[in-house]
């Protein structure tokens, strides 16, 4: 089968995790297995303050898996808006972890939304994060967004 076609291929059954497969890194094709990847995490750190709008559609967060939220508040009640990607498309299956850090109080809040008619757990409201290591953890079947897990 050295020759045929990816589309040739038989389908393979349920992965246990140490299948070899190619993959390409660098321009160079190299061997791995399902369990050298399966916890890979991108982490992206992002400083917010009062009024600010984070659009998660972005490319620069395109990869991102977890997102660490540090808030700079100058005092009083302060609102972040982070727009949550669309649920459908490339974001079908996509897992993406929050975190806040130390810099959280009761009156800094960060309010992740869902957008183009998506729902958090069946709800058009945003989920909120107003305290120091709060997180959160969404999944999306390309309908709408799950809280899959939560910890406060």
């Amino acid at each position: 089968m050295a020759n045929s076609k990816i589309s040739a291929l038989p389908i393979a059954t349920a992965l246990q995790g140490d299948e070899s497969f190619a993959l390409v890194q660098n321009g160079t094709t190299k061997r791995t297995t399902l369990s050298d990847i399966d916890n890979y995490v991108i982490a992206t750190h992002i400083t917010v303050a009062d009024g600010t709008t984070i659009n998660l559609s972005d490319s620069t967060y395109t990869s991102s898996t977890l997102i660490k939220f540090t808030f700079t508040a100058t005092g009083g009640v302060e609102n972040a808006t982070v727009n949550l990607p669309s649920v459908n498309g490339t974001n079908t299956n996509r897992l993406i972890r929050f975190i806040s850090d130390s810099t959280f109080t009761s009156n800094t809040r960060v309010s992740l939304t869902p957008i183009n008619g998506a729902t958090i757990d069946g709800s058009s409201s945003p989920y909120v994060i107003n305290k120091e290591y709060e997180g959160v953890q969404l999944w999306s079947d390309g309908i709408e967004w799950f809280i899959v897990q939560k910890k406060a």
